[in-house]
C-alpha cells in the first residue's frame, strides 16, 4: 500500500519543524505536550472545538511520537530479558512494546487524549495554519482501545494484519486479552525459577524472534497463556514497522529522526531486520 500523499505532508511537517534545533534538545519536559494541550481545550461558551495551536506545540506531536516509540523498543528489549525469569511480566511487558507502538503511530498521525478533560485531540493543516479539533471521549475511548481503533480506521492500516482494534469478541484474538488474562485472573500460577538472561542469551532470542517467518501475523491467543514467543514476535514486528514507516516519509533528511531510529542502549542488541516475506516487511512503498 502506499503512503497517502496528506499522510506524508503531515508527517514531513511535524519532523520538519525539528530541525531548527539539536536533536539532543529537541525532547521537551514530561507532560509538556498534554499540558499545553489541556490549555488549549476549547470553553463551554465558545462556538468551536477547532484551536489554532501553532508550530510549537505540533511538533510535540513528533517527539510524543518517537517517545513512544523508544518505550516500545525499551519495553520489547525488557520482555525478552524477563523471558525466562517471569511468565507474568514477559507476557505483560511485551503487549505494552506493541502497545507503545501503536500509541506512537496514533501520534504520528495526530491523535493524542486528553485523559483528565475527557478529549481526544487531532492535529491537522489548513491553510497555512496548524489546527487542533477537540473531539469529547466516548464511554469506549479508554486507552487501550482509543488509539488502537484510531491506528486500525486509518487507510494505512485497515488493511494491515499486524495490528488489530484490540478487543476479543467471540473467538477474536486481542492482545488486551492476554494481558487481562496476565494481570488480573485468579490462581494463575507459572512461576519458573528465577534466572536472569545474560546478554548473549538476549541477542540469540532477539535473532531467533526476529527471523521466525510467517505467512499470516500471530495475534496472542488468551487460551495459550503463556504464547509468549507470539507476545514478542508481534511486537518486535509492530516496532519494525513503524520505524520503516517514518524512515520511509522522511527518507533519511531529519536529522532528529536520524539520530533517534537508532537508539545507542539499545544497538548492541537489535539490528531492526526481519527475514519475513517481503509483503510482510513493508507496505510503505
Amino acid at each position: 500500500m502506499k503512503i497517502d500523499p496528506s499522510l506524508q505532508t503531515h508527517v514531513e511537517i511535524v519532523f520538519r519543524l525539528l530541525n531548527q534545533t539539536a536533536a539532543a534538545r529537541a525532547f521537551p519536559k514530561e507532560g509538556t505536550l498534554s499540558s499545553k494541550l489541556t490549555k488549549r481545550v476549547p470553553g463551554k461558551d465558545e462556538s468551536s472545538s477547532t484551536v489554532d495551536v501553532g508550530p510549537s506545540i505540533s511538533k510535540l506531536f513528533a517527539t510524543a511520537s518517537v517517545d513512544m516509540w523508544l518505550r516500545a523498543v525499551h519495553s520489547f528489549l525488557t520482555s525478552i530479558s524477563l523471558t525466562s525469569t517471569s511468565h507474568i511480566w514477559a507476557s505483560v511487558v511485551g503487549y505494552y512494546s506493541s502497545h507503545y507502538t501503536v500509541r506512537a503511530l496514533a501520534h504520528l498521525l495526530g491523535y493524542f487524549q486528553l485523559y483528565t478533560v475527557k478529549k481526544i485531540v487531532k492535529l491537522r493543516f489548513e491553510n497555512g495554519q496548524y489546527i487542533c479539533d477537540y473531539m469529547k471521549k466516548k464511554r469506549g475511548d479508554r486507552e487501550h482501545k482509543a488509539y488502537w481503533r484510531l491506528v486500525k480506521r486509518n487507510q494505512l492500516f485497515i488493511s494491515d494484519q499486524l495490528f488489530t482494534e484490540n478487543v476479543r469478541v467471540g473467538n477474536v484474538l486481542s492482545d488486551a486479552a492476554h494481558r487481562e488474562r496476565a494481570n488480573y485472573i485468579d490462581h494463575l500460577g507459572s512461576f519458573p525459577t528465577f534466572r536472569p538472561l545474560d546478554e548473549t542469551e538476549v541477542k540469540d532470542r532477539i535473532e531467533r524472534i526476529s527471523g521466525i517467518e510467517f505467512s499470516v501475523p500471530p495475534i496472542p491467543d488468551v487460551d495459550k497463556y503463556p504464547d509468549i514467543d507470539t507476545v514478542q514476535i508481534i511486537a518486535y514486528h509492530r516496532l519494525v514497522r513503524y520505524r520503516d514507516l517514518v524512515d520511509n516519509i522522511l527518507g533519511g533528511k531529519n536529522r532528529f529522526w536520524s539520530v533517534y531510529r537508532t537508539p545507542t542502549w539499545a544497538q548492541d542488541y537489535m539490528d531492526y531486520q526481519l527475514t519475513e516475506q517481503a509483503n510482510l516487511r513493508s507496505q510503505f512503498t
